[in-house]
């Protein structure tokens, strides 16, 4: 017996992207979805669809969900303090400390409940999350998050070298752990919640973990996240430790990490040169630029707009507590500002990002990472964001396009009326 279709639909203010360059806009539209796909957008309800039940959302913008593709959840705890430093002494007085107190379950479960709560009130439907070092806590953050509905990958981190002593793995024991975790995720068979593979940093992180690492991800077959080019001195420290390598990816890729058969994101890519951002396209490696945490580390801004030239995978991430907000909104304006510092002060070749650029990378550029994610386009997995911008009162009517260029300069959570993950309803 033929299955009968169960077709629903959202009316509003429909906008998205399908390139960087520009915006599709549905005013007064029809997002008609089945289940987890969206099946079309319209401007006039199809015959076909006559009699199914349409939301109607009036006036209010309904935009794909955003993606954040760089957070750490255990730094929310100090987001907006030490911002004075520069990364590597950053990492040694703020975030070391910190990460080390989530050996405690009680600490992290206080802690990743206040990051998880304001999370789903946010417009981020999906993320890719660093917690610690520490399996129980991992577990913890990921139920947390399955619990609240959005759909993300978290990754316990793994660190055996050049870390403090009280935040420091064996070699062996990291392995093992990472392991055990993965293996205890899957007894959980979370719906929306996925094991990332996170080693922190080349710096961290031995040639011999490196490759216990790599023989994991083949036999899980899971993705992979990390940094990349962040910092000038993190640059130099990783060619003192691997002075084989070609450059930083490379480090990465003699193992095996870096795109390929590795579904990678690589966070900051901010002095990636010409050789390492060819081997980045080759291998498909998605970055995630992160410019707050770039602006207040004093990392430098990464020059996104050749990225995006070069067709590669680009998408933003919030980066707290380098950054101090999940807020991409934020995001999305720190983004377009710092690329105008950077053409005005440093490369007037590489013009600075548009709005819709920016738009784009938070929405169907990051959202790629996690497969036909961030657009309305048909087939696209159900993911969606309806914005009320009534509180940002203005004496004249505005386009669609206007409104949601304010929002992206304006807007926090409050915008948020509604949010829809997976074809489910999660908030409002």
């Amino acid at each position: 017996m033929k299955k009968e279709r169960n077709f629903h639909a959202l009316k509003g203010n429909i906008v998205y992207s399908k390139s960087p360059d520009c915006l599709e806009i549905f005013e007064k539209g029809y997002l008609v979805y089945e289940e987890n796909k969206i099946e079309g957008v319209y401007l006039v309800l199809p015959d076909e669809y006559e009699g199914i039940l349409v939301e109607d959302y009036g006036d209010r913008l309904i935009v794909p969900g955003f993606v954040d593709l760089h957070v750490h959840a255990p730094q929310y705890t100090f987001r907006g303090l030490g911002m004075d430093m520069e990364l590597l002494e950053w990492l040694e007085t703020n975030t070391f400390p910190e990460e080390s107190k989530y050996k405690d379950p009680k600490y992290a479960e206080a802690a990743y409940q206040i990051f998880v709560e304001n999370l789903r009130k946010s417009a981020t439907t999906r993320a890719c999350i660093f917690a610690t070092i520490h399996k129980d806590a991992t577990l913890l953050l990921m139920d947390l998050l399955e619990k609240a509905g959005m759909n993300t990958m978290v990754g316990k981190v793994n660190m055996d070298r050049n870390s403090p002593d009280y935040l420091c793995e064996e070699t062996e024991e990291s392995a093992e752990e990472t392991v055990a975790w993965i293996e205890e995720v899957q007894k959980r068979n979370y719906k929306n919640t996925k094991p990332i593979l996170t080693p922190r940093f080349i710096p961290s992180c031995t040639d011999e973990l490196m490759r216990k690492l790599k023989s994991i991800q083949v036999k899980y077959q899971l993705p992979m996240q990390s940094h990349l080019s962040e910092n000038y001195g993190e640059i130099t420290w990783v060619q003192e430790l691997c002075p084989e390598s070609q450059f930083y990816g490379d480090a990465y890729d003699q193992f095996g990490l870096f795109g390929k058969d590795c579904r990678t994101i690589m966070a900051h890519c901010v002095h990636s040169g010409p050789q390492e951002i060819e081997r980045m396209k080759e291998n498909g490696v998605f970055i995630a630029h992160c410019p707050e945490s770039n602006t207040n580390l004093s990392s430098g801004v990464a020059p996104v707009r050749t990225y995006l030239q070069e067709g590669m995978h680009v998408g933003i991430g919030s980066d707290v507590a380098g950054g101090t907000t999940e807020n991409l909104f934020a995001a999305m304006r720190y983004a377009i500002q710092s690329s105008k510092l950077r053409w005005r002060l440093k490369d007037d070749t590489l013009a600075p990002l548009t709005m819709t650029e920016v738009f784009y990378m938070t929405t169907k550029g990051g959202g790629e990472f996690f497969g036909k994610v961030g657009s309305f386009e048909p087939e696209y997995e159900f993911d969606a964001v309806v914005l009320d911008d009534s509180r940002l009162k203005h004496p004249q009517e505005m386009s669609i396009s206007q409104r949601l260029e304010r929002m992206i300069y304006l807007a926090d959570e409050r915008e948020v009326y509604a949010k829809y993950v997976a074809g489910e309803k999660i908030y409002g």
